[in-house]
């Protein structure tokens, strides 16, 4: 045919079918957000279309069935009621965070005595099963500290008491299930030649400590301002999560909802796939059972419609400042902050994040306005746990 003049009918029968599901999709997608629109329903995700009447010629009539955002009625905040820890960084939680901070840098001198808990260390071990060494029966040079669980305890109890230069026999029977079919079940003895024994003692509080520690000016009083100011952000951070986690466990007891199926699904999935990723499983039949986030996934639906609810009740408005505050803290992290806060910035999603971090945090202090709340005195250790337990160097 010339070109503009192929007959009607061989149009249609060539593509008439194509055309028809173009143009009832189009109509059902139109007439679908019409409907929507008018009954001012808020879908939760996409309808199933169960098609009713297609024919050419004939009405078009479909049935759409979808789930709808639940109807929120929040309960008052001034209901909420907050227990707040009240605390403060004192001279003495300062100097016992320096104290710690020597010992994470201990200075080690070589003594002419028997060793001691606290005390470093340097063996040469050679070890045997049936008279023969196996893999891994040696070692040169080998450095631990007494007492701190660095090697097997009974490493550690031969070497304690002993002086440089003498020898002890650790006989040790390893467990029938171990991992190496060669020693799974035998007895092994070993030879520990002690070489050196250094008492450990902690540094001096001075100039050269204070640079370890990034501090190049000022010296100790420099320091003490840098820890200070370190420690009062950490315990703020505790103290908001502690609340923030009172005021979600509120909000989700106060503001009982219907959830739509569709979303608890989407979030329990992405639970599931999380704790897969921090596994390391590369599996789908290797990830724990989804029943194991179904709660959590549906604390997490819910408290996201009720934050949304509030934020939209308080006319919360993002915060651009404190947005770019969070990219700071967050690139401040990095060897190149800048070029982290700028990939940040360039990846919507990545900053779409930051902002919804930053929207929840404004409406938390926006609800903490609102709700009751009491101080309870307390601190520093006991709201941040700081020395409940001792670390060895």
């Amino acid at each position: 045919f010339r070109p503009g003049k192929a007959p009607l009918t061989v149009v249609r029968k060539q593509f008439g079918d194509q055309v028809h599901a173009e143009v009832v999709n189009d109509l059902m997608r139109s007439s679908f957000a019409e409907a929507v629109d008018q009954e001012r329903l808020k879908p939760a995700a996409g309808p199933r279309i169960e098609p009713i009447t297609l024919d050419a010629g004939a009405d078009l009539k479909y049935a759409a069935v979808f789930e709808v955002m639940p109807e929120i009625k929040l309960a008052p905040l001034e209901s909420l009621e907050i227990e707040k820890p009240a605390a403060s960084v004192t001279d003495a939680d300062l100097e016992a965070m320096l104290e710690s901070m020597r010992k994470q840098r201990p200075v080690f001198t070589e003594v002419a005595r028997v060793a001691q808990a606290t005390d470093r260390v340097t063996v040469d071990y050679d070890g045997t099963v049936e008279g023969k060494p196996f893999d891994g029966s040696d070692g040169r040079d080998v450095t631990f500290v007494l007492g701190a669980g660095q090697v097997l305890a009974d490493f550690d109890a031969a070497a304690t008491g002993a002086t440089a230069g003498e020898t002890r026999t650790v006989t040790l029977t390893y467990a029938e299930n171990h991992s190496s079919k060669e020693l799974a079940g035998k007895t092994a003895e070993f030879k520990l030649a002690i070489k050196k024994v250094e008492e450990q003692t902690l540094p001096p509080l001075d100039e050269e400590f204070c640079r370890a520690y990034g501090v190049e000016d000022g010296g100790v009083e420099a320091l003490k301002t840098e820890v200070r100011a370190s420690m009062e952000r950490e315990l703020e951070g505790v103290i908001r999560n502690r609340v923030r986690v009172q005021i979600m466990d509120q909000l989700y007891k106060n503001n009982p909802l219907e959830l739509p199926r569709s979303l608890v699904e989407e979030a329990t999935q992405q639970l599931q796939f999380d704790m897969g990723r921090r596994m390391g499983v590369r599996e789908a039949a290797q990830l724990p059972p989804r029943e194991n986030f179904t709660e959590a996934a549906r604390q997490r639906v819910a408290l996201g419609l009720i934050i949304g609810e509030i934020i939209r009740n308080l006319d919360v408005q993002l915060d651009n400042a404190r947005v770019q505050a969070r990219l700071d803290d967050v690139a401040a992290g990095y060897p190149n902050p800048e070029e982290v806060r700028r990939q940040y910035l360039q990846n919507p999603d990545a900053l779409r994040q930051v902002q919804s971090s930053v929207l929840e945090d404004q409406a938390i202090d926006a609800i903490m306005a609102k709700a009751r709340i009491t101080d309870k005195p307390a601190t520093f250790k006991e709201i941040t746990g700081f020395g409940g337990a001792e670390q060895s160097a």
